[in-house]
């Protein structure tokens, strides 16, 4: 029942009267207020930078909708976000983070890649302006700059606690996400006290890989630590590969939006860490009503982004919300020290060609939890 109302409560926070929201005007794409109190009223300015041009231009468009749609609902004339071109390029976010700091910008939003980040904090810290990066890459984090987007430590961290204590065998991709998700699995089983998982990278045949790790069960859980057509072909050899029947199969975040896997046979109750079904459907419903589309899975690392900066400019220029938790698009969030945003994490399954929550996304007391 507690966790009950701490969710109503921290829903409230950063979308203000979320139901009551209605899409803004032709001539306007954020709320502002009266002439008369522009007039008097010092506005604190918060940077998006986001690439309006080039590759990720429609996701930059998405994300601007989104942080838009956040202010908005606000409803806050203290806060005023200035849109900058980072043009999806190093030298174009350095050259945005320059360019809105120079016209007053206290907080920046963005920018959304791992190379835009790593030009644009430097500059971020140099001038004392919180940074909320749009990035999942956790090692940009720190230092006055927090990393937005959901990386493989804290999906690795839900795995662990949701696949229990018992003997785990995981697949997973031969490459960096793979090496942190899988040092993440490690660090929150030896936290709980559960087994050392068994792991096995994806190399080559992903059959092979299956059989390898069928080999040294049998598990009590077995994750795939990939997505796409390797995960597919390593779910289809499990069970020919001698896979206990009863093993739970778990995959990532990565499947969520994956039409494929989702239609995949071999992994019908399989479950994976994702998005607050109930909440994220509220979101994409809101956004749809204000632009008319649905909007792109990452627009809502965009509005969790804004909405906390917006708060943390209203509440003080350069000031973020650490520690408050607060309802974000995809569920419960909190800001913590070190430079991560904290998500809660739901656990879904696939069933029959959809998604199925099994477990909401619990509330954070910290990265990963």
């Amino acid at each position: 029942m507690l966790g009950l109302s701490l969710l109503a409560l921290i829903g409230c926070a950063p979308q203000v009267q979320p139901q009551a929201w209605r899409p803004p005007g032709p001539a306007a794409q954020v709320w502002q207020p009266p002439v008369a109190a522009q007039a008097v009223m010092t506005r604190q300015r918060v940077a998006l930078l986001l690439p309006l041009t080039g590759s990720n231009a429609a996701l930059g468009h998405a994300m601007l909708n989104a942080a838009q749609m956040a202010l908005f609902e606000q409803q806050d004339a203290r806060v005023e976000f200035l849109p900058r071109d980072t043009r999806g390029t190093a030298a174009g976010a350095a050259a945005a983070a320059r360019s809105a700091l120079a016209e007053g910008a206290t907080i920046l939003v963005g920018p959304l890649t791992l190379a835009e980040t790593a030009a644009a904090a430097p500059i971020a810290r140099g001038a004392g302006a919180p940074m909320l990066a749009l990035t999942s890459d956790e090692t940009q984090g720190g230092e006055g700059v927090w990393v937005a987007g959901l990386g493989p430590g804290q999906v690795g961290r839900r795995l662990a606690q949701a696949t229990g204590n018992g003997r785990l065998g995981v697949l997973v991709a031969d490459d960096e996400f793979g090496r942190r998700l899988v040092a993440a699995i490690r660090d929150g089983r030896q936290a709980s006290g559960g087994q050392a998982p068994v792991v096995v990278p994806l190399r080559g045949d992903p059959a092979a890989a299956a059989q390898a790790l069928a080999q040294q069960g049998p598990y009590d859980a077995v994750v795939i630590g990939a997505a796409g057509l390797p995960a597919r072909l390593a779910a289809q050899a499990l069970p020919g590969a001698g896979l206990a029947q009863g093993t739970r199969v778990f995959g990532t975040h990565l499947w969520h939006e994956d039409s494929q896997l989702a239609q995949e046979p071999s992994l019908a109750g399989a479950l994976y860490p994702g998005p607050d079904s109930m909440v994220r459907r509220d979101f994409d419903a809101r956004y749809n009503a204000a632009f008319g589309e649905r909007p792109a899975r990452l627009a809502g690392t965009a509005y969790d982004a804004a909405a906390l900066a917006a708060r943390g400019a209203r509440d003080g220029g350069r000031g973020l919300p650490l520690g408050e938790a607060f309802q974000g698009a995809d569920g419960p969030i909190r800001l913590v020290p070190g430079g991560v945003l904290a998500r809660g994490i739901a656990i879904l399954e696939m069933r029959r060609g959809e998604a199925v929550q099994r477990e909401a996304a619990p509330i954070p007391g910290a990265a990963g939890s």
